[in-house]
């Protein structure tokens, strides 16, 4: 199976990938609505656990300077990802992305909001350039929903998955072992309880 060609998400060329969907249809009169609660959600990153249930992972937003915030994400942003079980331990447990594209797409039948993210630094850590995340730098996951005229879509891509290297020496058997897990399909599970939750208005 080859990974969908979508416009803005990165081109896979080595490592794991998925293409996780989910797409539920609403009568035309409330797609408006429904795409603004979605917009909401989307960009409420601190809130994306309570979509999801106990067992996923919790998103926390931060700034080009490592504080913590509120608003909604921008290019340059950091996220903290606290993941069940054990963490990175140079950055104190936890996983950072950086926030590298967002995107805003729209035409006469649809609209869509793409949020690309790399793995990255702890950006609370001036001293420490590792790569604070199990994967490389060069892997992507890429957050987008959209509407149509019929359905609401959630969706998240990822691209490039291979194993971080670039950490302490405890780290790197931690990173491959979740990794390995994550491009085995266990974070595909994950991605799609987030995705169906995102969809969930009930």
């Amino acid at each position: 199976m080859k990974p969908k060609q979508i416009n803005r998400v990165p081109q896979q060329q080595s490592g794991g990938f998925h293409d996780t969907e989910s797409q539920k249809q609403f009568e035309p009169e409330l797609l408006p609505l429904k795409f603004e609660l979605l917009k909401q959600r989307f960009f409420s990153v601190g809130q994306w656990k309570s979509y999801c249930g106990e067992g996923f992972a919790e998103f926390k937003l931060y700034d080009s300077e490592g504080n913590a915030t509120e608003r909604p994400p921008q290019k340059g942003d950091f996220i903290r990802i606290d993941i069940p079980g054990p963490g990175e331990t140079e950055a104190k447990g936890y996983d950072w992305v950086e926030v590298t594209d967002i995107c805003f797409q729209e035409d006469n039948y649809s609209e869509s909001i793409l949020m690309t993210c790399n793995p990255s630094r702890n950006p609370q850590d001036r001293t420490n350039r590792h790569t604070a995340h199990f994967y490389s730098s060069r892997a992507t996951s890429t957050f987008m929903i959209a509407r149509t005229p019929t359905h609401l879509k959630a969706a998240v891509y990822g691209r490039n998955e291979t194993p971080n290297f670039n950490a302490g020496g405890i780290d790197i058997m931690r990173n491959l072992m979740v990794a390995i897990g994550g491009m085995m399909g266990i974070s595909k599970i994950q991605w799609k309880k987030l995705a169906d939750g995102f969809l969930d208005f009930d």
